[in-house]
């Protein structure tokens, strides 16, 4: 009986030894197996995410460089049309009536969005466009509309400083179309534009204004963040304007700095070491009057600033060497010339100090 125990006791012991022996050997197949089928997931994953990858990344393979093999020859053969860029639209009309300015049509197409913010009031007073993209990158195409009707009064805004990011080859594509009706008060009054080194944009502002109505707009830039001592070694900028009165055009004006052009701009010629400039358009009656006041304003002001009469427009250009310093000029200007206007739209718009 005891050798019988002992047998069966070393048969088991054989049993259990075989079979950690055969898990042992099967480990490695199973790891293979785990690692193969790993493998092929991830490369699964990467041939789905490539194509964006492929877009934003600097690849190190050599098959993906230029004939050069370098990084720089491959970066040179990318553009911003094979990025995914943003194209949007806003558009409102507003006009007016006994009770006030009130909506009429509102368009909206991603990434722009139009806000109307009131406050004690129930009148509608001001209208805010976002950019709910953050900022403009080379490729994108944004347009903004503002129709006032007749008896409307409505100022517009911007909700932030624009962003114009670098970019490859392609300018960002930004068109404002502005149209007052008889009667109607309109003023466009947006936040700053910064433009980040290489970065590149065409900006368009189209304005019609009929005989009777009141019409405020400016548009301004920033070039570099000044704040971090960015400088603008390079870039694109086309900045135009055109007004037509009653279907006839009265004013036309375009602003352009390319590549070559910016390690001269310090020149007195041309900005002078100015990183920051507006210009400022008024179209209303009694122009001389108006024009006396701008220009009674403008004599203290510390930054460069010049009021003129143009084509039965008033003409107001800044230029400052800081973005700040133009911000409290424009702010000090609108204030000022408000108080010499009838009731109405032409005020720092509230979006300003929030």
């Amino acid at each position: 009986m005891a050798r019988r125990a002992a047998g069966e006791h070393a048969h088991r012991a054989w049993a259990v030894a075989g079979s950690r022996k055969a898990f042992t050997a099967a480990l490695p197949i199973v790891a293979i197996l785990f690692w193969k089928a790993t493998k092929t997931f991830k490369e699964g994953l990467a041939s789905r995410w490539n194509p964006m990858l492929d877009a934003t990344a600097q690849s190190n393979l050599s098959e993906e460089l230029g004939p050069g093999g370098s990084k720089e020859s491959s970066l040179e053969s990318l553009s911003d049309k094979d990025l995914q860029r943003a194209d949007g639209a806003g558009r409102i009309v507003v006009s007016g009536s006994q009770k006030g300015t009130y909506i009429t049509d509102v368009y909206q197409r991603s990434p722009i969005r139009i806000m109307f913010p009131r406050g004690g009031s129930a009148a509608l007073e001001e209208a805010v466009f976002i950019n709910t993209a953050g900022g403009v990158a080379g490729g994108d195409m944004l347009e903004s509309g503002v129709t006032a009707l007749a008896n409307a009064s409505i100022a517009v805004t911007s909700q932030a400083a624009e962003k114009i990011y670098q970019a490859l080859n392609e300018p960002a594509r930004i068109v404002t179309k502005l149209k007052a009706c008889a009667t109607a008060k309109l003023a466009w009054l947006p936040q700053e534009t910064i433009i980040f080194n290489r970065g590149r944009v065409s900006r368009r502002t189209e304005i019609e204004v009929s005989s009777g109505s009141e019409l405020l707009a400016l548009e301004w830039l920033v070039l570099g963040r000044t704040a971090q001592g960015e400088k603008m070694a390079g870039g694109h900028i086309t900045e135009s304007w055109c007004v037509r009165k009653d279907g006839r055009l009265i004013w036309a004006d375009i602003f352009r700095v390319t590549d070559e052009m910016f390690p001269h701009l310090h020149r007195k010629a041309l900005l002078s070491d100015c990183k920051a400039f507006a210009t400022l358009i008024y179209f209303g009656s009694d122009l001389e009057k108006r024009l006396e006041l701008l220009r009674n304003i403008a004599s203290p002001i510390a930054c460069h600033c010049a009021p003129t009469s143009v084509g039965g427009l008033i003409i107001v250009r800044f230029a400052a060497k800081d973005s700040f310093d133009l911000r409290v000029t424009l702010l000090n200007f609108l204030e000022q010339f408000s108080k010499g206007l009838s009731p109405g739209p032409f005020r720092v718009p509230k979006m300003w100090s929030c």
